[in-house]
């Protein structure tokens, strides 16, 4: 049975780059997301860490994204916004195996 997949996109991003790197960031999420995709987040952490983590219904809605940008002259969103902050992004998948998910309150 097949289910969800979260990739994480990580990227040092020099501090002068940061209000770039959020608009491009917020670009995305204004734009028409894929089929499949479930959530996503920037993140920030300690030392001018970044992510992207998304969170995808299946590794068939990830591989499907995946190949229409193989179409594409772009890279998909996450690695893209990475590289237009001028950061070299790295990827890894994972599985999803457990887990837990509460709404927020009102």
């Amino acid at each position: 049975m097949a289910g969800p997949v979260l990739t994480v996109v990580s990227a040092t991003v020099d501090p002068a780059q940061e209000g770039h790197l959020t608009a491009a960031y917020q670009a995305v999420l204004d734009a028409d997301v894929p089929d499949g995709l479930l959530a996503s987040a920037l993140l920030r952490g300690d030392g001018n860490q970044w992510q992207i983590t998304t969170l995808w219904r299946d590794r068939a809605a990830l591989d499907a994204m995946r190949a229409r940008m193989l179409a594409r002259p772009e890279l998909p969103a996450a690695p893209r916004v990475f590289r237009e902050a001028g950061a070299e992004p790295t990827l890894a998948i994972f599985d999803v195996i457990n887990g837990l998910h509460r709404p927020a309150a009102p």
